[in-house]
């Protein structure tokens, strides 16, 4: 009896075709190709750029795009025709919606959202970041990525609103003492200062000196952990 009720957990007729012809797998290709057209001519008509670079509006373009070409590529009650029209409007709507935001500025605004500076002279815009649902440790990723060391090293940092960021640096002989953002294990945290010096308050950035033996609540963001300010330049 268990032997039977695991051959039917494990059928594989069942897994492999169902109730399903095996001639409908040239179907299924044949459906695929279908797909595989119309969302090339799609992405050809809209002039689509890499996905680094697609805003919110356009991720939902095509996730629509892929649950209509995933639905007429596998579901065989599921016709061609509709799906096209579903295409055909997509396309049609995409192009009307980027004409009026060429047009009109707030609705640029409202579909694309806007851009957002969270370094500013050295200093990180905590509340900024984390209102776009970023952490610290994501933003301080990127900016590694991109050779910084310490947001003393950082002008100007923009999150774009296509989610990447644009860093413009200081010269290195205008370069301030800042935060390290290198990972945890590589900087040390101080809840009381160790020796007199300029630190960085590890939430927020703001950079203060401070005595030896000195236990400070960071008035900008009440944070209490502190690590010592790096002076480091660029290596370019």
């Amino acid at each position: 009896m268990l032997r039977e009720m695991i051959m039917k957990a494990f059928d594989w007729q069942r897994m492999a075709l169902d109730k399903v012809p095996v001639e409908f797998l040239g179907e299924v290709a044949l459906r695929s190709l279908y797909t595989f057209v119309l969302v090339f001519i799609f992405l050809k008509i809209t002039g689509r750029r890499g996905v680094r670079q697609m805003s919110l509006f356009e991720v939902l373009i095509i996730l629509t795009l892929g649950s209509a070409a995933g639905d007429v590529a596998f579901y065989d009650d599921v016709p061609l025709l509709p799906v096209l029209v579903v295409f055909v409007t997509l396309a049609l709507l995409y192009r009307g919606i980027m004409w009026l935001m060429g047009h009109s500025e707030k609705l640029e605004d409202l579909l694309e959202g806007k851009p957002i500076v969270v370094v500013e002279e050295g200093q990180l815009a905590w509340e900024k970041l984390h209102a776009e649902n970023m952490t610290e440790f994501e933003f301080f990723m990127e900016l590694r990525v991109n050779s910084v060391e310490q947001l003393g090293q950082v002008r100007l940092a923009i999150l774009e609103t296509n989610g990447q960021i644009s860093v413009f640096y200081y010269p290195d002989d205008e370069v301030r003492a800042g935060l390290s953002i290198l990972p945890t294990h590589c900087t040390t945290r101080y809840t009381t200062i160790p020796q007199e010096g300029i630190y960085a308050c590890v939430r927020c950035s703001i950079v203060m000196a401070m005595q030896a033996g000195e236990k400070r609540i960071c008035s900008r963001c009440a944070n209490a952990e502190w690590s010592k300010a790096s002076r480091a330049k660029r290596l370019t």
